[in-house]
């Protein structure tokens, strides 16, 4: 199926149907969860963030939250590898914190697969090739996290990320999906080498980000 019949009627109406299906089914998960979350972390139970999606366009993405509010006497949030927990590492090496990101496909916000959405602080530092990651929705995963997730470079993750914007269709979401569903199970990927998460992207170092 070509890729531009594909997205335009084929890709929006498949996420709508699933997502609806997968939060009725995972109903009870989602109440456990929100329970746990509160109980451990305390409240507001979820993470909320702006972020871009398609087109660049600003949406509000839901996710639960795994770190505390812990900070310094100064104020400040302490570093995230303080402020994620033993129960906060679960949720993430389990991808359960990203269930509330079907509400966020069901809207039309995201796709189940596309490019991760990543931090608006982030836009102005793409070049041109980088940039197009934002010509599909972003997704609940992605070419990228199948292929390493945190553990590899943002080069890397971005070029994975435009390889699937020229490339996406119906065979290869599923693949995606499916080698999601195996990459959670292993766990792999979770964390970079150096951080408890990703580190942030700070640019493309010596080159003009608008050639």
């Amino acid at each position: 199926m070509r890729g531009t019949v594909y997205n335009r009627f084929v890709k929006r109406p498949m996420d709508f149907v699933l997502s609806l299906i997968a939060i009725l089914l995972l109903s009870v998960v989602f109440l456990v969860v929100a329970v746990l979350v509160r109980w451990k972390l305390g409240s507001p139970i979820l993470f909320k963030q702006e972020r871009p999606g398609l087109n660049e366009n600003v949406f509000k993405m839901y996710k639960f939250r795994t770190m505390t509010d812990e900070k310094d006497d100064n104020g400040e949030l302490l570093p995230d590898d303080v402020r994620l927990t033993k129960f906060g590492k679960f949720l993430r090496s389990s991808s359960a914190d990203e269930l509330p990101e079907l509400f966020n496909i069901l809207k039309g916000d995201m796709s189940f697969v596309g490019p991760r959405p990543l931090l608006i602080q982030y836009l102005s530092l793409y070049n041109d090739h980088q940039k197009r990651r934002h010509e599909v929705r972003p997704g609940l995963s992605g070419l990228a996290q199948i292929s390493g997730r945190n553990a590899i470079s943002w080069e890397e993750k971005f070029n994975l990320d435009v390889y699937y914007v020229d490339h996406v269709s119906f065979l290869f979401d599923w693949k995606i999906i499916f080698s999601t569903v195996k990459k959670v199970f292993v766990r792999e990927g979770i964390n970079s080498e150096t951080a408890a998460t990703m580190e942030y992207f700070e640019g493309n170092k010596g080159e003009d980000k608008d050639e």
